[in-house]
């Protein structure tokens, strides 16, 4: 009987030690979101007179995915990676109207538009927590900001909502500090004291940064640092460059305070931009504040220099350092993701994408679906007379190749990204067959999203 009972008790023993075990097993998830960098805007991935160490480090120690994609601008982006959802299914599509520029030069007329994420979408945040995760986010929501909309209230224990200012800036809730205080310096001190009071149980942290979205401004230090520095390929605004150094620090001290509290080995990190860079607008008549060459084109636009963005995960004992990944991936991606590496339940809503896990641990290996699809059904103003960064257009990316169908004319423009990232060749008129396999399989997306068209 004694020694049933005693057997019986190291059973239960062992059992409950298994249960924590893999309880400890989760890792924790850091997401850093900067606003507005471009795809070669920091030093791994290609810039020579921005400085990004801690960043660099980062990619040294994990995976450079060099095919993903958000979307042109930042709301959608945001919903997109809240929700899991496309942009058609959430309604949001861009920052405020579709109905950007001069009417009189508007061809079309669009839907309307969302910008607050609906309430009947459970976010990422809600299902970590449902998981057993602690949740925080800190930074630019930009998807809702009053009442039942604000984070506070979709999934995160703790939220501060902050953008539109720098210096100066005004919290949700009102959080008081020092005159001077730069934003990114704030939204991390937030950051690191919330990884420190929840070390010892699973968290996510979602740092969306508001740099380097304008106004550009920056600590006067850092931007004395840049000013005699020659610039190099399109890279050389000191004031920008200052901002990216700050959001670098940003990710240098996360990354400290994760080795302070021995967490890194157990601790997922993805550093990524909400939507390309502000550049490469010359085909449009404007110019931005930074290079997105050798890609096409730049923020609100949806050739690769507006979508394609710098997206860099580092997990010790998976990620394999220093290897680079050209699967195609993209916003709606990030949610499922998030899910596997938690052990999280799967809300009631569709999700758009495919979980990156495999990615993560084999940056060689591919995912299930065959195709990546945008849906813009409106109007983002240029520069100059009639000039759009995008009029309403849809594309579809199928492993190397890409289409655009722009909706006004009916324009269809195909691009094979392996040899042509700048998407300058448009092969249309020379390969009909494959612009009609794209176009259908595009056509079919959008009406399985329930996309709203132009008229």
């Amino acid at each position: 009987m004694f020694r049933t009972l005693h057997c019986l008790i190291i059973v239960l023993s062992l059992c409950v030690a298994s249960v924590a075990t893999g309880a400890q097993r989760k890792p924790n998830i850091v997401f850093i979101l900067a606003d507005d960098l471009g795809w070669t805007d920091v030093g791994c991935m290609g810039s020579k007179y921005y400085e990004t160490p801690h960043i660099d480090r980062l990619a040294s120690q994990g995976t450079k995915f060099l095919n993903h994609h958000h979307c042109q601008n930042c709301t959608p982006t945001r919903a997109a990676l809240m929700s899991g959802q496309y942009p058609p299914r959430t309604g949001v599509y861009t920052v405020g109207s579709l109905e950007r520029g001069k009417a009189e030069h508007r061809k079309m007329t669009v839907p309307q538009n969302r910008t607050d994420l609906p309430l009947d979408r459970r976010t990422i945040a809600d299902q970590l927590k449902a998981a057993g995760y602690a949740t925080a986010m800190f930074g630019k929501w930009h998807i809702g900001q009053e009442g039942q909309y604000h984070p506070a209230q979709r999934g995160f224990d703790e939220a501060i909502v902050s953008m539109g200012r720098h210096f100066d800036f005004v919290t949700r809730p009102p959080v008081s500090y020092p005159p001077g205080t730069y934003l990114a310096d704030f939204l991390t001190d937030k950051s690191v004291d919330f990884i420190t009071r929840h070390k010892d149980k699973p968290f996510f942290l979602y740092l969306p940064h508001f740099a380097v979205h304008t106004p550009h401004q920056a600590k006067k230090d850092l931007i004395a640092k840049f000013k005699d520095k020659a610039p190099a390929d399109g890279h050389g605004d000191p004031t920008y460059a200052a901002m990216i150094y700050s959001i670098d620090e940003s990710v240098g001290r996360v990354m400290a305070r994760l080795d302070e509290l021995k967490l890194t080995d157990n601790t997922v990190v993805i550093f990524a931009s909400d939507n390309g860079g502000v550049g490469g607008y010359q085909e449009i008549g404007g110019k931005g504040v930074t290079s997105n060459a050798p890609l096409r084109g730049g923020k609100g636009m949806l050739y690769e220099g507006g979508v394609r963005v710098p997206f860099i995960v580092r997990w010790p004992g998976n990620t394999r350092p220093g290897t680079t990944c050209n699967e195609p991936t993209i916003h709606v991606d990030v949610y499922p993701t998030f899910l596997e590496l938690a052990g999280a339940p799967r809300p009631p809503q569709t999700l758009d994408g495919e979980s990156m896990v495999a990615l993560f641990k084999d940056p060689t290996a591919k995912l299930k679906r065959d195709a990546i699809c945008t849906h813009f059904p409106g109007y983002l103003e240029g520069y100059g007379t009639g000039n759009w960064r995008t009029a309403p257009v849809g594309t579809i990316q199928m492993g190397d190749w890409k289409l655009l169908e722009f909706f006004e004319t009916g324009r269809l423009e195909l691009y094979n990204l392996r040899d042509d990232l700048g998407e300058k060749n448009n092969l249309a008129e020379k390969m009909p067959e494959r612009v009609g396999d794209l176009h259908t399989r595009l056509a079919e997306w959008r009406k399985s999203t329930n996309a709203a068209m132009p008229k």
